[in-house]
């Protein structure tokens, strides 16, 4: 069943949530990753909070989906968030009610009633520093 559901939210679901990250819209960011195996190059949407270090993302379908596996791998990934690629350096294990409180509300108390336990720190290679605006065409 889970890999009926799993086919399922990367047919219909990540294709359009793909199209509102890769345009900067909505609450979705996009992972560019490298297939371990395939050296082929995948683009997954995923939903982040912005913390002091990088990104907090939660890890909803566990530690072993593709895109998480492919970044841990290669050491990093790119993240696009809000328009704007950010190079992800490191991936480091992050507490769990740490990683609910960078959600803001209402996703912080659906992550809470879903008891969601899995957060990773994406640092960044401008974490700390102010956060860059996306280029706009002339």
């Amino acid at each position: 069943m889970r890999h009926g559901l799993l086919w399922l939210l990367k047919n219909t679901l990540n294709r359009w949530t793909t199209r509102l990250a890769r345009a900067g819209t909505g609450p979705f960011s996009l992972v560019r990753h490298v297939g371990r195996k395939s050296g082929t190059a995948y683009e997954t949407p995923i939903i982040v909070a912005e913390a002091e270090d990088g990104f907090i993302a939660e890890l909803t379908y566990g530690e072993n989906v593709s895109w998480y596996r492919n970044i841990v791998a290669a050491g990093g990934c790119e993240l696009v968030v809000g328009g704007v690629p950010r190079q992800v350096i490191a991936i480091e294990s992050y507490p769990s009610d740490a990683g609910r409180r960078a959600f803001g509300f209402p996703a912080r108390l659906v992550l809470s009633l879903l008891r969601r336990e899995e957060y990773r720190l994406l640092r960044t290679a401008d974490a700390g520093g102010p956060t860059p605006q996306p280029e706009t065409a002339p």
